[in-house]
């Protein structure tokens, strides 16, 4: 590991030198007031004054920024407090209430320090430098320096440090960190690798093809980057929460000096009320949740769409490439009168050269397969969910659904393709020419998933722009009731709009540019990372991959995050009811009651810390292995 990868690391686990510094200097000044109270020794008051006014320095900054903003805080209350001690000379009491002030701190900043490091270290994954092959040399230069288009040379045990397609060698590389499988995916010519990948067996010459934050290992930074800086509706609550009870504190110790006339018991009210561990826990909290699910390799663009995720009742499902792994194959093909095989895939294939949709590519592979050499349309249009309209020598060619078709005015009649299979119906001329028959296997997960999110009490929907007979024979293998389709994208979007003005929350999961309408309108729409580029940008939540599996972990985390949140919330009040309750009574003085303070604040800022990625020898499990200059050997997660 880099060395001053070792020092943050370090310094992430412990305290800030000023920090250490103030709390001796708090230490030693109330350790010699101690002895005030056994033997009266001069100066001692100035000296406690000076301790306070020096060691309590980060206390009253924060009260004055407080009072100049016109906010209440438990800074400002701490700084009430422990002012009113010293003014009745309890400045022991003061003294050991500021120490105790500025260990929590300090402990609280380092577990948040934690907490961003978890995600800071995604961005050290990446390799310094880089092997690339120039002028037909090898030579090593720093990686913000390569280009599009060179190749660079990765060797075993080297992490990917670009994004590119490999055109030598042969190897197998671990793309955990990436797509969250465990094992290696074996790498050839014309496969492709990602940045932050490890190589692990032989070398790899790699034609670069995204840089920096253009891979699919930067943009996850990005997301999450961005993500670390937003806010959560909820953050919000607890922030007006804390100043509710600042004031409630406040009120309670007016009135118990107006009762008691004991001002020790009053100043105990005040310092024993604290709504520090759910004002820093609930960040924590949302700030642990975004980096555990980047571990899991799920990014959350934003503590919004976490808290959103939680209380999600509604799931929305697409079926190609979502609930099925988006690779269908022609099974058949059924010609119409007069009309040959042959003739039926010359067309769709010239329609679907330009096509990028997974139907497209298992035509040209079927056609390929029947010896057809597709050529180039002489015009091409794509209208999503219905279908492509092209031209060829002359003549306009039609592949798509039924009703495009019909919408065309092409007429004809060819028997509709068994439960489990869709037609693309193909035309030319005007004429229908026949149909291919497709089938698209579900994910191995999908029942599972399906499975899972209903036992958690969410309601299941399926939409899909395929025949009626497919959907609802994927929807019975999975056990969907509720299913709509034959729909354009802007009808799903037009599903999704009636759903949420029923008051439902909606998570909307798909993966086509068909889907970004939807995602967007969601309450939180999630895209799978095997999709499209529209979807992943168009969505809140990214599943990294194909592994439908992550949408379960990552609402059973949202669900896990909330829960903290509010055992956080329900504490505090508990713990600073019935504290007030004691110190109004006398029972608590002022030194038990910051003990009681201090405690509860780590204690639940503690209980947030348990969403944070766990760390092992220094380093966060999200981070596979150490980052280095070319090479990197293996390190225990």
């Amino acid at each position: 590991m880099d060395p001053e990868l070792n020092v943050e690391a370090h310094q992430e686990q412990s305290f800030d030198r000023a920090d250490l510094i103030r709390i001796a200097l708090i230490a030693l000044v109330a350790t010699t007031t101690w002895f005030r109270l056994w033997q009266p020794l001069p100066r001692l008051d100035v000296i406690a004054i000076a301790g306070l006014l020096v060691g309590g320095w980060p206390i009253w900054r924060e009260a004055l920024e407080a009072i100049l903003h016109r906010r209440m805080t438990m800074e400002l209350s701490m700084t009430i407090a422990i002012a009113a001690a010293g003014a009745i000379g309890e400045f022991f009491t003061a003294l050991v209430i500021v120490l105790f002030v500025l260990v929590a701190e300090g402990l609280e900043g380092m577990t948040v320090r934690r907490g961003r490091a978890a995600i800071k270290r995604l961005v050290e994954m990446l390799p310094r430098s880089a092997v690339v092959r120039r002028d037909g040399i090898e030579r090593e230069v720093a990686a913000e320096s390569l280009r599009m288009e060179e190749v660079i040379v990765v060797k075993p045990g080297s992490r990917v440090p670009t994004d590119g397609e490999i055109v030598g060698g042969h190897s197998f590389v671990d793309e955990a960190s990436i797509t969250g499988e465990a094992m290696p995916v074996e790498k050839f010519a014309g496969a492709s690798v990602f940045a932050g990948t490890i190589n692990q067996s032989g070398a790899l010459d790699v034609r670069i093809t995204g840089v920096g934050r253009d891979t699919v290992f930067g943009r996850i930074i990005e997301a999450v980057e961005r993500a670390e800086h937003s806010r959560a509706p909820i953050e919000k609550t607890a922030d007006r929460l804390a100043g509710y009870l600042v004031y409630f504190a406040l009120g309670c110790a007016a009135f118990t000096f107006i009762v008691t006339r004991d001002p020790r018991a009053a100043i105990s009210v005040i310092i024993v009320a604290g709504a520090c561990g759910i004002a820093a826990g609930t960040p924590l909290a949302i700030l642990g949740g975004i980096g555990r699910a980047a571990r899991m390799g799920s990014i959350v663009k934003g503590g919004l769409y976490l808290e959103a995720l939680s209380r999600v009742g509604t799931v929305v499902l697409d079926k190609t490439g979502t609930v099925t792994q988006g690779n269908p194959e022609v099974t058949e093909v059924v010609p119409a009168a007069g009309v040959t095989i042959t003739q039926v895939l010359e067309a769709a294939a010239a329609a679907e050269r330009r096509s990028e949709h997974p139907l497209a590519r298992a035509i040209l592979r079927r056609a390929a397969a029947a010896g057809i050499n597709s050529r180039e349309p002489e015009r091409f249009e794509y209208k999503p969910g219905m279908g492509i309209v092209a031209a060829d020598s002359g003549r306009e060619i039609v592949v798509g659904s039924r009703a495009f078709l019909a919408r065309r005015g092409i007429e004809g009649s060819i028997e509709v393709a068994p439960a489990g299979q869709s037609d693309v119906v193909v035309a030319a001329g005007g004429r229908l020419l026949g149909a291919l028959r497709v089938s698209d296997m579900l994910r191995p997960e999908a029942q599972r998933v399906a499975r899972d999110l209903q036992r958690m009490g969410l309601r299941l929907v399926l939409l899909t722009g395929d025949a009626a007979p497919v959907a609802n024979a994927v929807a019975q293998k999975l056990g969907i009731n509720e299913v709509r389709a034959e729909l354009l994208p802007e009808q799903k979007l037009a599903h999704i709009e009636a759903l949420l003005k029923q008051g439902r929350t909606v998570a909307m999961v798909g993966d086509g540019v068909n889907d970004a309408p939807a995602l967007a309108r969601a309450t939180v729409g999630i895209a799978m990372g095997s999709g499209t580029d529209v979807a992943m940008e168009s969505a809140d939540v990214v599943l990294l991959g194909s592994d439908l599996g992550k949408l379960v972990e990552t609402v059973r985390l949202a669900h896990r995050c909330r829960a903290i949140i509010n055992q956080n919330f329900v504490g505090t009040l508990v713990v600073d009811g019935i504290g007030v309750l004691l110190a109004a009574c006398g029972v608590l003085n002022p030194l038990l009651a910051a003990f009681i303070h201090v405690a509860s604040e780590l204690t639940f800022i503690l209980n947030s810390t348990r969403l944070l990625p766990r760390t092992h020898g220094g380093e966060a499990v999200a981070v596979h292995a150490a980052p280095s200059s070319t090479a990197v050997s293996n390190v225990p997660a």
